[in-house]
């Protein structure tokens, strides 16, 4: 089974059990991260996820993928994306908007491959951003590497 049908198959899995627990789907990813493999399940619910949350689903979720899911071993994960969190779905742009986000590209515009500013949202599937002084800045999606929000302490 490829990776992209394990985090679907992962996602249909969880989303009963978390449904159920009141908890938000973020994302999933099937990794190899050096020799390991890692399946990582991020979820959250208002207030913040907890590391008991955490662990009632991972405990729920193995029993119910069992030891079948894949050849090779892995280590699953669940946790929380973090207050820094990335971006990815369509709903996220909704959620954090007005938040101070930074915007990372694959190849760099004017020199920069960063942009930091007020998330507007996704216009016509580009993510768009207001700088300090209210300029707006469009970035095509495809050439986005990440979104992610900016903690301000």
């Amino acid at each position: 089974m490829q990776a992209k049908d394990i985090v679907k198959l992962v996602e249909e899995t969880s989303l009963p059990i978390l449904e159920e627990k009141g908890f938000e789907f973020v994302d999933c990813e099937f990794v190899k991260e050096g020799p390991d493999w890692y399946l990582r399940l991020y979820i959250d619910k208002e207030g913040g996820i907890t590391i008991d949350d955490c662990e009632v689903v991972s405990r729920q979720l193995d029993k119910l993928l069992g030891d079948d899911l894949t050849e090779q071993p892995y280590i699953m994960e669940v946790s929380s994306p973090g207050i820094d969190r990335v971006l990815k779905r369509d709903k996220e742009f909704i959620k954090y908007k007005d938040r101070l986000v930074e915007v990372k590209l694959y190849k760099p515009i004017d020199k920069s491959k960063e942009f930091t500013g007020s998330l507007v949202g996704l216009v016509d599937g580009k993510v768009v951003i207001k700088d300090e002084l209210g300029a707006e800045m469009t970035f095509d999606r495809k050439d986005v590497a990440a979104v992610r929000l900016v903690v301000v302490l």
